[in-house]
Formats: structure tokens, C-alpha cells, sequence
């Protein structure tokens, strides 16, 4: 008997404003990630989990409202991890019940999904406390059987992009020490960046996923924002380890006219 893949969406950098028109970079945030979401949904009616990595806010603790509007009533459990446009307390609070479950762990089948807070107070970047990476050194070492999806907001790796790099994971040597004790880490995964990017680390597939809004351009020396639209990342993960995904951007052209801008 064939066990059906584990089926989970990401979506990132939300930004989102308590006002419905409000635009970060140019971009209206809460039409932008309507618009990503529905995409998701005629790709897939049903997903397993939904990861949401980061930035759900920008700086405005009355934006979670949206969120739980548009995600409060999924089926699906709803993993959220805070960025540094977050407010924590107010993250918390907000929400607090199913489906929604911030950081911790879980368990999919075959796969253990493990949410890391790399918040910083007062920082743009990020860093992982001890207490964190004790937490995901137990999680992984007490489920040796399980393959293992990490993630989290900061990017642990190099984006050779002289700003960004500027303002990402602190401490990513001591993540990958823990990383390296395991073998049964699949998948590194992150938000934060603005775009999409995969590599290799020792057998493990390092991602990030671009925005549900405004992009950053690649490779560049000073801030700079990219024409491409809003996007989503999707994941099967095989009960035997195997992991397909693939990052799909939304058809500017057929998003609603203040949108358009974004095409390039």
C-alpha cells in the first residue's frame, strides 16, 4: 500500500497591515497574499500542514486579524514562526487556538516538523537563542525514525547580497553544529530574503521562498526591490524521505490592476 505524500504550503513575509489597503513597498499586502492564497488553493483543495514563516505583520499587531480571517478556518493545522516585523506578544495572543500553533513541534507520519523562533528584540536580524537549539537538538535526537523539515525566518546561509547578508541568522554556525549531530534532517527552510533560493548543505536541502508580496532583488550590494510577483512554495515529502517542492509565482497579468506594477 502506498503511503500519499505529506502535502504542505509556505507562505512568507505577509506584512500585513490592520488597515485592508495597506501597501508596503508599493505592494496592498492583504490583496497580494488574497491573491497567493487562492492560487494555492486551485493548485491544491486540500493541504496537510501550512507554514507560515515569518513577518505575518508589519510592525502592526492589528494585522493579525487578517490572518486569522483568512487561515482560522483551515482544516489543516497552521505552523507559524515570528520575523522580526512581529509583535511578539501581540503574535501570541492573537493567535493563541487552533488551527494556529507557534513554534514547537509536530508530527506528520514519517516527518517531524520542528519551528524555530530566531527573533531578535529591536534587531532586523536574527539569532537562535540556546534554549532554541537545545529544543531542536532533544526534538531531533528523540525521533531518530522521523525525517526531519527545519525551519525558520533568518537565513542561515549567505544570500550574496551585501545588505541582506547584513541582516540575517547571528549565529548560524551553532544551528548547523546541532544539524550535523542528526541524519535525519531533510530540509532547511527559511523566509526573511524576498526570494527564492536552494542549495546543498551535507545531504540537506537548504530553501527560501519568496514573498506573498514585494521581492528583493538577488545579489544586490544596496536594498533593492525586484519586479517579480508574489509566490508561494509547495512541498510533497515522501514517507520514505523523499522530498519534491517547487517555489510558483503568481500571473501578474491576471491579478487585479494595482497589482500590475509587479510584472517584469
Amino acid at each position: 500500500m502506498t503511503t500519499a505524500p505529506l502535502r504542505i504550503v509556505q507562505f512568507t513575509d505577509l506584512h500585513l497591515y490592520g488597515a485592508a489597503d495597506g501597501q508596503l513597498r508599493g505592494v496592498p499586502t492583504l490583496p497580494a497574499l488574497e491573491a497567493t492564497l487562492a492560487a494555492a488553493r486551485r493548485r491544491e483543495t486540500r493541504w496537510d500542514a501550512i507554514l507560515l514563516t515569518g513577518d505575518l505583520v508589519q510592525d502592526d499587531p492589528s494585522g493579525y486579524a487578517h490572518v486569522r480571517a483568512l487561515f482560522g478556518g483551515s482544516t489543516a493545522p497552521v505552523y507559524c514562526i515570528p520575523g522580526n516585523h512581529d509583535e511578539i506578544g501581540a503574535l501570541r495572543s492573537e493567535l493563541a487556538a487552533a488551527p494556529f500553533q507557534i513554534n514547537g513541534t509536530a508530527e506528520h507520519g514519517n516527518w517531524l516538523l520542528v519551528m524555530l523562533d530566531s527573533y531578535l528584540h529591536g534587531k532586523a536580524g536574527g539569532r537562535l537563542a540556546e534554549a532554541e537549539l537545545e529544543r531542536l537538538d532533544r526534538a531531533l535526537a528523540a525521533h531518530p525514525g522521523h525525517h526531519a523539515l527545519v525551519c525558520l525566518h533568518h537565513h542561515p546561509v549567505a544570500m550574496k547580497s551585501r545588505w541582506l547578508d547584513s541582516v540575517g541568522l547571528e549565529n548560524p554556525e551553532a544551528l548547523f553544529e546541532v544539524l550535523d549531530r542528526h541524519q535525519n534532517v531533510r530540509v532547511l527552510l527559511w523566509g526573511h530574503v524576498h526570494q527564492a533560493w536552494e542549495g546543498t548543505r551535507r545531504g540537506v536541502r537548504l530553501l527560501c521562498t519568496p514573498s506573498t508580496g514585494a521581492q528583493f532583488k538577488p545579489y544586490s550590494d544596496g536594498f533593492a526591490l525586484d519586479r517579480r510577483p508574489p509566490g508561494y512554495r509547495w512541498f510533497r515529502l515522501h514517507a520514505d524521505g523523499r522530498v519534491e517542492t517547487a517555489v510558483e509565482w503568481l500571473d501578474a497579468a491576471a491579478l487585479e490592476p494595482r497589482l500590475d506594477s509587479l510584472a517584469g
